[in-house]
């Protein structure tokens, strides 16, 4: 059969969820996570849904992608599916043609694991290669150090102050109380846990979500931010510590993450904090 592309319901982003949980492995490249879709999960499960795409063949899902934004299609493949060449050729056509969904006319990104087919395709398509990224990992073999500072798990109670520092963290940020509790009740939320550090007057400072994919596999922090008012004093550190020991009591072999390569000041955090700089990684992008 022929590889067809999908638009899933609300209640089966679950399953695909499951699918991505199998893909993960510490030796994979950077891709496309089930926390990814379960940050997602702040729009809400009907957003969240209408964001994702699917590429299956014989009723296998072979590809799953995130619309991360209108303009970046976030991609991964089946480890066994990255040179299958009538999946990549499909993948081509669906992303080119704005007809079919996925990305529309113009302008456009599109983020995939090294390594893929897609990756030698889409340049004849016009694509070129865009700025590089810098992914980060800490083996989580060995406990992990104290953080430093007071850390607390953020649930309904802390949410004002979750969805406070998230806002100072990041400008331009919409992330309100209601965004968390869409994102909290989604069923992905299940493998995750959200984090601030408190500063010694008990103001909170900086938060994290990390997000397991199961026993075993790496463990992925999105978002990490520390408030404006309160950077340069080590809390991006501790805060990312924290994020490392809890990924670890869930059971996640490593903590993964994926910084703009030009943020020298958030890669210097990461390494500080006991993770190590992987091969810069690159989008591919499509003028207008």
């Amino acid at each position: 059969m022929a590889v067809t592309l999908n638009r899933p319901e609300a209640d089966e982003l679950s399953g695909i969820a499951a699918v991505l949980r199998e893909w993960q492995y510490d030796a994979a490249p950077m891709q496309l996570h089930p926390g990814d879709v379960g940050w997602f999960y702040r729009f809400g499960a009907e957003a969240a849904a209408a964001a994702v795409r699917t590429w299956s063949r014989d009723g296998r899902i072979l590809a799953i992608g995130l619309l991360d934004g209108p303009e970046l299609l976030r991609l991964t493949i089946a480890p066994d599916a990255y040179r299958d060449d009538e999946l990549a050729r499909r993948l081509v056509a669906d992303v080119t043609d704005p007809g079919r969904g996925v990305l529309p006319a113009g302008k456009a990104n599109i983020e995939a694991p090294k390594g893929v087919l897609l990756q030698d395709l889409l340049p004849e398509s016009g694509w070129s290669v865009d700025e590089p990224w810098t992914p980060l990992r800490r083996d989580l073999a060995e406990p992990v150090e104290d953080p430093g500072v007071r850390i607390e798990a953020a649930g309904p109670e802390q949410v004002r102050e979750r969805a406070a520092v998230q806002r100072a963290a990041f400008d331009g940020s919409t992330f309100t109380d209601e965004r968390w509790h869409a994102m909290a009740s989604g069923p992905l939320y299940a493998d995750a846990r959200c984090l601030l550090a408190y500063d010694d007057q008990g103001e909170a400072v900086a938060t994290v979500t990390v997000w397991s994919a199961g026993p075993g596999r790496p463990g992925l922090i999105e978002p990490m931010g520390v408030h404006r008012d309160h950077r340069g004093r080590g809390y991006g550190r501790a805060i990312t510590v924290a994020a490392a020991a809890a990924l670890r009591e869930m059971g996640s072999s490593s903590a993964i993450v994926c910084t703009p390569s030009d943020n020298a000041g958030g890669v210097a955090t990461y390494e500080s904090a006991g993770f190590q700089p992987l091969p810069e990684v690159r989008d591919l992008h499509r003028d207008a």
